[in-house]
């Protein structure tokens, strides 16, 4: 049986991740710190960050609606509150491949760890609000 989605709420977190990305790297939250760790310069041309903010979209959807299956696949087994076992699904996710996942290849590339600590921080961030939309908001 296919997990039952609420595209409502999957495009709704979409929407959220593009929200929680753009106040994390501002400049006067994590922003100008990312930028010098990072080594990002950013050119000064809004067309530049068309395409990057496209691919977050669509990946950003692909997120939220794997992130919906698996809260409700996981609602299914274990029963009890949706919204529990969405946040708790997401947390899982996140250690599990997430930051696994950053950690891993920004170990081998050699990048600050502050760094990575930044951004898992952030995608952390970014799924749980993503959980809260989808949990408070079944199918």
């Amino acid at each position: 049986m296919a997990p039952e989605i609420n595209y409502w709420a999957v495009i709704l977190a979409t929407l959220s991740s593009m929200i929680v990305g753009t106040v994390w790297y501002t400049p006067k939250v994590f922003g100008t710190y990312w930028m010098r760790v990072a080594k990002v310069t950013p050119s000064g041309n809004a067309k530049d960050a068309a395409w990057p903010i496209v691919i977050t979209l669509i990946v950003s959807f692909i997120t939220a609606w794997v992130l919906a299956g698996a809260a409700y696949i996981s609602w299914d087994f274990y029963g009890g509150s949706f919204l529990v076992n969405a946040l708790v699904t997401t947390i899982i996710l996140w250690a599990g491949f997430t930051a696994a996942r950053f950690i891993t290849h920004d170990a081998f590339e050699g990048r600050p760890s502050g760094l990575t600590v930044l951004n898992i921080a952030h995608e952390f961030v970014t799924l749980v609000i993503m959980a809260l939309i989808i949990g408070v908001w079944p199918a």
